[in-house]
């Protein structure tokens, strides 16, 4: 089914705000520390096998002192201050991520790269239908954003490399970069206007 193209007004508190590319970098950054899985762990001598046993004596043998077989200084021994399992995950104030995700949306305005369709309806779940629907709004690239679950449309565009489908609470600001086209429904975009209404 073909996407009929509508031209909405764009509200200006949101599709017009002053881009802040300090706070659109900040969040770029938050949303890959989060997704980083942070499991490189090391061990340190504590957590080597063996060396329960002083080497040798303490003095008389000529050799240097050695207390545990498993120092960092030997091979096979500890690691010095190696990396651990952590979270690397952190939150921007609420109002920061606001305003980056405003920053975004009105770049995206500002290159007119947002589509507005009427609505989105595929007959039955095909990823030819999706990439016909593509060629027929001449995008290569797409983040397409939806009201709520649709089966037919999330399924479509799953194989599409260049093409991701988005709910409305889940729009981001890394997926609003990463692709070129934004494209949304008029009722995504009713949902977006109360989603970050002030």
């Amino acid at each position: 089914m073909a996407a009929r193209v509508i031209h909405p007004e764009l509200k200006d508190e949101i599709f017009g705000v002053a881009a802040r590319s300090h706070l659109v970098h900040q969040m770029v950054t938050m949303q890959l520390s989060s997704r980083r899985a942070g499991t490189a762990s090391t061990k340190s001598r504590g957590f080597v096998r063996g060396g329960g046993k002083k080497p040798w004596r303490q003095k008389g043998t000529g050799r240097a002192r050695a207390g545990s077989i498993r120092s960092p200084l030997w091979v096979g021994g500890g690691t010095i201050f190696g990396p651990q399992p952590r979270d690397y995950s952190y939150r921007l104030p609420k109002r920061a991520r606001r305003e980056a995700l405003l920053s975004a949306l009105s770049l995206k305005k500002q290159d007119g790269q947002i589509i507005v369709v009427e609505k989105l309806e595929l007959e039955e779940p095909k990823t030819r239908l999706m990439r016909k629907l593509l060629e027929e709004l001449q995008v290569k690239s797409a983040l397409i954003v939806i009201p709520q679950s649709d089966e037919a449309v999330e399924r479509s565009a799953r194989n599409l490399a260049s093409v991701k489908v988005i709910r409305v609470e889940g729009l981001n600001v890394y997926d609003l970069l990463r692709y070129q086209h934004l494209i949304l429904t008029e009722a995504s975009l009713k949902a977006l206007e109360e989603r970050v209404a002030a």
